[in-house]
């Protein structure tokens, strides 16, 4: 068996207490302890801040502490509620113009970007800009749809997918929309992370209504099937992160909502911890090391959000 120099090219190093700063896969002797320590990286989910109204399918999205959500599902059915979150509590700011669900969304809590749903009149092709004190109507999309997968910022996202059975994609530029390459496979109630030119969309309901664990990735030209996630579900899912380093938690196989996550690395799909609480008809913002997922449908609408933490920790060697 080859001895731990030979591999990293350094003897084990004696330190009393624990390595700092802590680096994924260092190893060293804790003299304190008389243990062989190391470090591995440890994920968790925990309860964030409680929002102000309960509902199913906003759109959102933003960093863990600083992530946004504007329209939604709830009684009444068509909302136009925006609040925002500091890493601790949710706070109501100026409302949309028009109440819609099952819209798409990108952006930051200063510049934000709402587009598509269904509000009181229909099926939606409006787009809506925040500038960090109101909303403003900007210009239509081409094709109207919900419930589709997005990505990127105010001036520069992207849409894709959507309901009733779209396959087409579009792009922003902070003034007009203009379609791409459609994706290879036509689903709606999918989600999607990354930038306008590097996007990952997956899982998702197909046209005949089945769920699907189909993952595609947009490199600014293109869609390319990827690997299939482990767990076909849809009815959305909480999706953060770039398209090499996706993580989408929740959603749904038909039956109820789910707490599995599954984290995409650029070529396959892991599952990782599951939420605390299964929820579909979320949304979610960050990254796979400090990742948030927001509102959705527990067994009821709910208001409340999940805090995903991946740390390197400090452990004995037998359980690193």
């Amino acid at each position: 068996m080859a001895e731990y120099k030979a591999i990293r090219g350094h003897t084990i190093r004696t330190i009393d207490g624990d390595a700092s700063p802590l680096v994924v896969g260092d190893v060293w002797y804790n003299s304190s302890s008389r243990k062989i320590r190391g470090v591995k990286q440890v994920g968790a989910w925990a309860s964030g801040g409680t929002a102000n109204t309960a509902r199913n399918y906003p759109a959102g999205d933003g960093p863990q502490t600083a992530c946004w959500a504007a329209g939604g599902e709830g009684s009444p059915a068509y909302r136009n509620e925006h609040e925002q979150y500091d890493g601790s509590s949710w706070t109501e700011v100026a409302d949309l113009n028009t109440a819609r669900y099952e819209p798409y969304g990108a952006g930051t809590q200063s510049a934000g970007l709402i587009s598509g749903g269904l509000s009181v009149s229909g099926l939606e092709d409006t787009s809506e800009e925040f500038n960090g004190t109101s909303w403003t109507e900007g210009n239509d999309m081409n094709t109207a749809r919900r419930s589709g997968g997005y990505s990127g910022t105010q001036t520069a996202g992207l849409i894709a997918t959507g309901t009733p059975n779209k396959s087409e994609v579009e792009t922003y530029d902070g003034t007009s929309w203009t379609e791409v390459g459609d994706v290879n496979t036509n689903r709606y109630y999918v989600k999607g992370s990354g930038t306008a030119t590097a996007t990952l969309i997956a899982f998702g309901v197909n046209t005949s209504n089945a769920v699907v664990a189909i993952a595609e990735s947009y490199d600014g030209s293109t869609w390319t099937e990827v690997a299939d996630g482990n767990t076909a579900r849809g009815y959305d899912t909480g999706a953060f992160g770039p398209s090499t380093d996706a993580m989408h938690a929740g959603g749904d196989t038909g039956p109820g909502s789910l707490a599995i996550v599954e984290a995409y690395d650029g070529s396959s799909w892991t599952e990782i911890a599951d939420l605390n609480t299964g929820r579909r008809y979320n949304v979610g913002g960050g990254s796979s090391t400090a990742g948030i997922t927001f509102y959705g449908h527990l067994s009821s609408r709910t208001a409340t959000c999940e805090e995903w933490t991946n740390a390197a920790t400090a452990s004995n060697w037998d359980s690193a």
